[in-house]
């Protein structure tokens, strides 16, 4: 799964489905490894996307708070 081309709600639904699958014990260890990895990549791209959006989100108060046009 290409990161780059990812949207976040698109990565938290893959991750979502990743914890659904590991949690059911079904899945065999390598498999759940595999998973494991890709679920925590999900996790840190969409980490760094809401902390992206949170600094957006700051800065625009910021900016409006100053008097100044967002």
């Amino acid at each position: 799964m290409a990161k780059k081309t990812l949207k976040f709600e698109e990565a938290m639904s893959a991750l979502e489905q990743i914890v659904r699958q590991l949690e059911s014990g079904n899945v065999p260890l390598d498999e759940a490894l595999d998973k494991f990895k890709e679920g925590m990549e999900l996790s840190q791209f969409c980490n760094e996307t809401l902390t992206k959006a949170e600094e957006t989100v700051r800065a625009m108060i910021t900016v409006n708070a100053e008097g100044k046009e967002a």
